[in-house]
């Protein structure tokens, strides 16, 4: 018997080459005047083009987005754009960039407009992630849902070759642990496995082609796919390991779940077959831990925690924060394991 139940998040996507020119159409579509424009400050030149194009449409540009969103961060953030009297934002960037837009929403329910120039996904979820103390809470509030996502190949262009492999396999996790989730469901399956696939076909040609505006378009399409995987389902021991060393331990987002996903999918691989075979499937693999491994390393990224900045020191840490609350994850969590899991990422070696 076929049982599950499935919610669609609410949300337009406009996709396509050149469709960032349409951002102060989709800001008066929201009933909005004044928007902030946020960016990290390594992107303040590209986010600026988008505010020129608001025009009279921008209340300001806010260049102070980072990872993790720090609550430092987020709350003067939040104090700029009640300055500014914003009425939403548009948030111009990777995860670090949505994250700070959430983080004004959570409190305001400023309506956001998300314009990806990654494939970290997180425009297309209800998750937001705060990092407080050394400590990275996430939840899932719907205030926090961008209203519109602009998908432009364009703006991805001139990302440099190590963030976009990293970003797109942070992507590729996304839908790795949807296909296992506890709430997984047919609709979500099918998203996350052809969103693998079409990431793993369109990488490998966009870092050694990055003019390739075909390929820069199925990247974007699978995170796309990838984070519509992740804001309908729970995830498991992967994102919570990323968060613990994200939050706790400050490691690059992407990098950490580049590094930690092939081998939490062989923590799992016995515990979730089925999974593992659509993952190997799209991979075009016969392994799905070994695939993803054989994946980040052919396009160069890194693929251990000791060359991202973990600490050997910082593991024992690592694997008691993991384990401290129980969740979801179709293998049983134990700190034995979870260990172990951790000394194989941290030195990187091929996962069994």
């Amino acid at each position: 018997m076929l049982d599950f139940v499935y919610s669609a998040n609410p949300g337009r996507v406009v996709f396509g080459a050149g469709s960032v020119a349409t951002v102060a159409d989709e800001v008066e579509r929201l009933g909005c005047g004044k928007a902030l424009v946020l960016c990290t400050p390594e992107q303040t030149e590209q986010a600026g083009e988008v505010a020129e194009r608001l025009g009279a449409r921008a209340a300001g540009l806010y260049p102070k987005a980072v990872m993790h969103v720090p609550i430092e961060t987020a709350r003067a953030a939040r104090e700029e754009a009640a300055r500014l009297g914003a009425d939403c934002c548009v948030a111009v960037g990777g995860g670090s960039t949505t994250g700070l837009g959430k983080a004004i929403a959570l409190e305001s329910a400023l309506p956001i407009v998300a314009i990806p120039t990654t494939y970290a996904g997180s425009e297309m979820t209800p998750i937001w992630g705060l990092t407080e103390d050394g400590v990275k809470r996430t939840g899932r509030d719907p205030r926090v849902l961008p209203r519109t996502v602009i998908y432009d190949p364009e703006l991805t262009v001139s990302l440099p070759r190590a963030v976009g492999g990293h970003s797109g396999m942070n992507a590729i996790a996304h839908s790795v642990e949807a296909l296992y989730a506890e709430n997984a469901n047919p609709i979500v399956s099918l998203m996350a496995e052809e969103s693998i696939r079409a990431l793993s076909e369109s990488l490998p040609v966009i870092v050694e082609q990055p003019g390739n505006i075909e390929a820069r378009a199925q990247a974007l399409y699978g995170a796309w796919l990838a984070g519509s995987a992740l804001g309908a389902v729970g995830m498991a021991l992967h994102h919570k390991l990323c968060h613990v060393l994200g939050g706790s331990f400050n490691l690059p987002h992407a990098e950490v779940h580049t590094v930690v996903i092939p081998y939490a999918t062989a923590y799992n691989e016995a515990a979730a077959p089925q999974a593992m075979a659509r993952i190997a499937r799209a991979l075009g693999a016969d392994s799905a831990p070994r695939g993803l491994h054989e994946l980040s390393r052919s396009i160069g990224n890194k693929i251990a925690l000791k060359e991202i900045g973990m600490a050997a020191s910082g593991l024992d840490r690592a694997a008691d924060l993991a384990v401290e609350n129980p969740y979801y994850n179709p293998r049983p969590v134990t700190r034995d394991g979870v260990r172990a899991l951790l000394e194989h990422a941290f030195e990187g070696r091929s996962p069994a």
